[in-house]
């Protein structure tokens, strides 16, 4: 399926492995597990990137859709 909204384009990234940026600079990368309207995501076996270096993996994580600038999957 061709995503046409925004929302179709995040079905099609569940369960798969996704770099989210936020507008702090940082990047979770991780698999998509679930998301709503608001672009909340959380994201399973994510690792935390500050300039393309992993600093952490933090496993489980919630994020905001507010503080999403960028979201596409690996």
């Amino acid at each position: 399926m061709d995503p046409t909204r925004p929302i179709d384009a995040l079905n099609s990234a569940r369960n798969k492995k996704v770099i989210i940026e936020l507008k702090n600079g940082r990047q979770y990368v991780g698999t998509l597990k679930a998301f709503d309207i608001h672009i909340n995501c959380v994201l399973e076996n994510a690792e935390e990137r500050v300039d393309g270096e992993v600093k952490r993996k933090v496993g489980s994580i919630f994020i905001r859709g507010d503080t999403i600038t960028i979201l596409t999957t690996e």
